[in-house]
């Protein structure tokens, strides 16, 4: 082993170190600090309405305040029940990535309190979801299938890009709904849980991309790229289901048609990834086929 990669080993347990400590200091249990227990106030959003892919259309208008605020709580608790999906992938491809590794490594120890945490978000969301009056919202059968193939195969730096993105989209929003007094109180504590032990993990992922990235040629580069890409498409395409506009009680076909063109919506999207798309750029997982599905899904 040479000087550089030495260095680099001792950057790197230097990071899970301190991602531990911040861990022993600030982690929260779920159980005890939400509000499991006071009824649904359905005076309040699910989420801030400014997120809804209805808000700044002409059937946004239309609708009253009681039928606003049941969107984008079938909204909240959709994008929830899309975390808890990829959740379960990140954890399997993190729990086979330190598979049979070093147990004594800070990296290794970090890998297995990241996954203690996603295994209590996934309750927490999955809590959410019901306490907010919703059904099981899920990817298409087609997502759930490549999702399936996608935490199989995935290794390295796309594993651990995919991550980062999925995470980097849902903390801008979550930010914005946990300061936001038009939401559910209970919904804003799990924005703040969840941002908090984020944090954490987008930076364990932001550093094991560029570990893994050292040495990379064009071509892994160029294909890495493109499959985290095409993870991202599905993830930020699956967040909002068609189904909450019907459980909204709202006419679906027209919903869907003007979700579809809401520049208002598609101009948070880019706002909330602008960070992201720097760090894959600098990354150089930022390739003109991988900018492809990124626009496609409304990130660029």
């Amino acid at each position: 082993m040479t000087s550089v990669d030495t260095d680099d080993q001792s950057a790197r347990r230097a990071v899970a170190r301190r991602l531990l400590d911040s861990s022993r200091a600030l982690s929260y249990d779920p159980v005890r600090e939400v509000d499991w227990e006071t009824p649904l106030d359905t005076a309040y959003h699910g989420a801030s309405p400014e997120w809804s892919t209805l808000y700044g259309t002409s059937y946004w208008d239309e609708m009253t305040p009681e039928q606003q605020r049941e969107l984008t709580r079938q909204e909240a608790a959709s994008v929830a029940s899309t975390g808890i999906w990829f959740e379960m992938i990140l954890q399997q491809m993190v729990l086979r990535d330190f598979y049979a590794k070093d147990p004594t490594d800070p990296a290794f120890q970090w890998a297995l309190t990241e996954i203690a945490d996603e295994c209590r978000h996934s309750i927490m969301f999955a809590r959410g979801a019901a306490k907010l009056g919703a059904p099981a919202y899920r990817p298409r059968r087609l997502v759930i299938e490549l999702g399936r193939a996608f935490k199989t195969i995935a290794v390295g730096e796309a594993a651990y890009a995919a991550i980062l993105v999925a995470e980097e989209v849902l903390d801008v929003m979550q930010r914005d709904w946990m300061r936001d007094e038009r939401v559910v109180p209970f919904v804003r504590t799990i924005n703040n849980i969840h941002v908090v032990e984020e944090s954490r993990h987008m930076q364990f992922a932001r550093e094991e991309t560029r570990d893994r990235l050292r040495g990379a040629g064009p071509v892994r580069r160029q294909f890495n790229a493109l499959v985290v890409a095409i993870a991202s498409y599905c993830i930020v395409t699956s967040m909002v289901s068609g189904e909450v506009y019907a459980n909204a009680g709202l006419d679906t076909e027209r919903a869907l048609r003007e979700a579809r063109s809401n520049e208002h919506h598609r101009s948070m999207l880019r706002s909330s990834c602008s960070g992201l798309m720097e760090f894959l750029s600098s990354a150089g997982l930022l390739t003109r086929a991988a900018t492809w599905f990124y626009k496609r899904a409304n990130l660029i």
